[in-house]
């Protein structure tokens, strides 16, 4: 008989049981970043801009010079100078003159704006002529407005997209502490599984778990090892998960999980470190083990799919995340449920959707389906949960949705 704890006891005993890793840091090339969990708070040691800068194609002049002009009554100043892309400006601009500045150029001490060139005519004699006024600060950034020295560019936990690359790369960042990332063993168990690539025989099915768990955890930006089919024999089954113990930071056991003559998979683990739980109020997933060998997680996954992709989803993922010291984000999406939903009272219940717009509303079509059948995920845009306390949903409940592909 299993002894159940909800979703929320699970996630509470994975903050008490494991911690993050001591070693996990590594110093990377910038260029090697993408996709990496930054490993400490990374502070500008320079300012960016490091010089005042024009946002428009025009001319650098002091505000105050154009105040009052016209288009019929313009400003007129003398052109001090130009000033070209790439090139510095040192100099101090005369009151009641202006220079000539690019998108992007140095803007002089003593101008505080720039004014676009659609505002402005060249009369041909060494003046400029300025239609419309400027004002302090306009279509100009100031020395420092993006980045100062000590200012916390990125923290520590944050998965780095390409637009993080390009602001390390803006501050002179070259080489960038980032999270080890973890190696978690995958060990698919039954007699009645053939590797994906043959064709099953009666009464066997191919293995799906061991390769989207392997994807799973590639695209989460982490190492795993595939150690294969193990049958159902006790013996081989603990030889393999010890191997992969000590060849692994975690392992993730699919199939074995439920309380059947010949699922070995709990009494192995608990013969291997500390028993955390077997059985979660959840479906799909009840199943579940969890298990603790000196530091290093064992989780029991359902063999079925969909119960396997949920646990791993919402259990396995967040705990490998803390493990490297990752800020973990969800998306989702408030949409109008389609049609009614009962639920398992007493499990958290999670369903898969898909999700359309139609006039102007978002909605959310169930996938009804049973755990076993993988084109449920297939064709899901996302997933959302009845509670565990509530007996269903009614057709046009605003829900929200987490998009599957949300970290």
């Amino acid at each position: 008989m299993l002894h159940l704890k909800t979703p929320d006891e699970v996630l509470a005993l994975i903050q008490t049981e494991f911690a993050p890793l001591s070693d996990r840091m590594e110093p990377v090339p910038l260029e090697d970043a993408i996709g990496r969990v930054l490993a400490e708070d990374i502070r500008a040691t320079e300012y960016v801009p490091d010089f005042n800068r024009s946002t428009v194609d025009g001319y650098a002049v002091q505000a105050k010079d154009t105040f009052g002009c016209s288009e019929s009554i313009p400003a007129i100043l003398p052109l001090d100078r130009e000033i070209r892309m790439g090139e510095g400006a040192d100099f101090i601009l005369p009151e009641g003159t202006c220079c000539a500045v690019p998108t992007g150029g140095a803007i002089p001490q003593g101008a505080d704006c720039a004014v676009m060139l659609e505002y402005t005519e060249d009369y041909g004699d060494g003046s400029i002529g300025i239609t419309k006024a400027g004002a302090p600060g306009q279509n100009m950034i100031f020395r420092g407005d993006d980045v100062h020295p000590g200012k916390v560019v990125l923290n520590a936990g944050r998965l780095l997209s390409a637009q993080d690359i390009g602001a390390l790369a803006a501050i002179g960042c070259s080489t960038v502490p980032v999270a080890r990332k973890l190696t978690v063993g995958i060990i698919s168990t039954g007699d009645e599984l053939v590797p994906h690539q043959e064709s099953p025989g009666p009464g066997q099915v191919r293995d799906v778990n061991s390769v989207m768990l392997c994807a799973m955890l590639k695209a989460f930006g982490l190492n795993p090892v595939n150690y294969g089919i193990v049958l159902d024999n006790a013996p081989l089954l603990e030889q393999t998960m010890r191997q992969a113990v000590s060849e692994c930071d975690a392992v993730l056991i699919s199939g074995g999980s439920s309380v059947g003559v010949k699922d070995a998979t709990c009494r192995t683990i608990e013969s291997m470190g500390t028993l955390l739980l077997h059985g979660i109020a959840i479906k799909p997933g009840k199943p579940t083990i969890m298990g603790n060998a000196g530091g290093k997680p064992l989780i029991g996954l359902p063999g079925h799919p969909v119960a396997a992709y949920f646990i791993t989803r919402l259990f396995a993922l967040p705990l490998f995340g803390r493990m490297m010291g990752r800020t973990m984000t969800q998306y989702t999406i408030s949409a109008e449920l389609t049609e009614s939903m009962g639920a398992n009272h007493g499990r958290a219940q999670y369903s898969c959707c898909r999700l359309e717009q139609r006039n102007g509303r978002v909605l959310a079509n169930p996938i009804r389906s049973k755990s076993g059948l993988i084109t449920t995920l297939a064709d899901a845009d996302g997933y959302f949960c009845i509670e565990r306390d509530c007996e269903g949903l009614p057709k046009g409940a605003i829900i929200p949705v987490t998009i599957c592909a949300g970290e």
